[in-house]
């Protein structure tokens, strides 16, 4: 029985200790394409909630409030 302990908590060490090694470098290119694509959707957003700002207020000043 004590054996079959042993090899059972041998598995997920083994499992983690390989895990480890796992992760493969992101080459720069890529990096950089992402954080571009970053400021680009940042600006995409920032001009939707401008634009639905100015259709809410819009709205609001037809009501004549």
């Amino acid at each position: 029985m004590n054996k079959i302990a042993t090899r059972l908590a041998l598995v997920p060490a083994a499992v983690l200790a390989s895990a480890g090694s796992v992760y493969a470098a992101v080459p720069a290119d890529v990096t950089t394409a992402l954080t571009d694509m970053k400021a680009d959707a940042l600006t995409v957003a920032g001009l939707v909630i401008v634009a639905l700002i100015a259709v809410m207020a819009f709205k609001f000043m037809r009501k004549g409030f």
